[in-house]
């Protein structure tokens, strides 16, 4: 499938997901990342950005599965990740932004975050490793809470993924692995650059695979929460989410044909549709955080 979408990504929209906080989290993510795309435009904010637009449910469905005692590794497309965990876009903005209140003082910009039980790297293939290591600690002192990674399949070309998942599977780890299989890599498709399947891979590794393709979080989480008890119990996953990236790479390097983004299915013509007050009432509240956290003097950071 070299040059064709795959398959999953070209159907219809699931139907609309009926939780109004599932809504609510993507409404508020897709706002998000539609402001960053407009704040680069603008000229008001340096460097670069990868947003997360169509795939915004993954992150809103997973999270609904993890405790307080859990820790989630991120991603380079991670703001997803992070709103849906703390419902924090100021903090977040802030941080990207470089001002005042910035989750890491400004340090870590739009790729790298740490706060307690999170952590996002814009290194490709760098969180699994982590996440094993993190896994390993919560085996032995926190039994029953997991660590969660989330990758693309761009990601599958690195080889510290087959060095964590072997450990993983060896060790048995708690580790759970979320694939947001886009079906691009940077600019690349995967067809060009992965042989084989995300589920012949984790096969290699005697691990459990689990192919979602449903966009309402409520049923996603119903589908996988047997799967992520037994993650808990030290039998590692491998989620595949088959979820477009709507947006370019980064802020405007989209090499694909308009009429090829087009043709993926979007689920936020039927969320906002269904719940026009609360798309607006998201929409609003990103655009107060914008203008509230650009107004703030520069974050500052001092070494203790």
């Amino acid at each position: 499938m070299p040059s064709a979408l795959p398959e999953a990504l070209a159907e219809a929209p699931a139907e609309a997901p009926a939780e109004a906080p599932d809504r609510a989290a993507m409404l508020l993510i897709r706002h998000f990342e539609t402001a960053l795309l407009d704040l680069f435009a603008r000229g008001e904010l340096s460097g670069t950005t990868h947003t997360c637009l169509g795939q915004e449910y993954v992150p809103v469905a997973v999270s609904g599965l993890l405790g307080p005692d859990d820790h989630v590794l991120s991603n380079h497309r991670g703001h997803g990740h992070y709103l849906a965990r703390f419902d924090d876009p100021e903090g977040l903005l802030a941080e990207i932004m470089g001002r005042a209140g910035a989750v890491c003082h400004g340090v870590g910009g739009s790729q790298h975050i740490h706060r307690r039980g999170y952590l996002s790297t814009g290194v490709q293939g760098e969180s699994l490793p982590v996440a094993a290591g993190l896994a390993l600690h919560l085996r032995r002192h926190r039994p029953g809470a997991l660590a969660c990674a989330y990758i693309g399949d761009g990601t599958w070309g690195e080889g510290a993924v087959y060095e964590a998942l072997n450990i993983a599977a060896l060790w048995r780890l708690p580790l759970l692995v979320v694939v947001e299989h886009n079906g691009i890599a940077q600019s690349t498709p995967t067809g060009h650059a992965m042989a084989g399947t995300v589920a012949g891979r984790a096969a290699a590794f005697g691990l459990a695979h689990t192919l979602v393709t449903a966009t309402d979080p409520a049923r996603i989480r119903a589908e996988l929460a047997p799967f992520v008890a037994g993650v808990r119990d030290g039998a590692p996953l491998v989620v595949e989410f088959r979820a477009p990236r709507l947006g370019p790479h980064s802020k405007g390097d989209d090499t694909r044909p308009a009429d090829q983004v087009a043709a993926l299915a979007d689920w936020y013509p039927a969320v906002a549709a269904a719940a026009p007050d609360l798309d607006r009432a998201q929409r609003d509240r990103v655009a107060r955080v914008v203008a509230e956290v650009s107004a703030r003097p520069p974050a500052e950071w001092a070494v203790s």
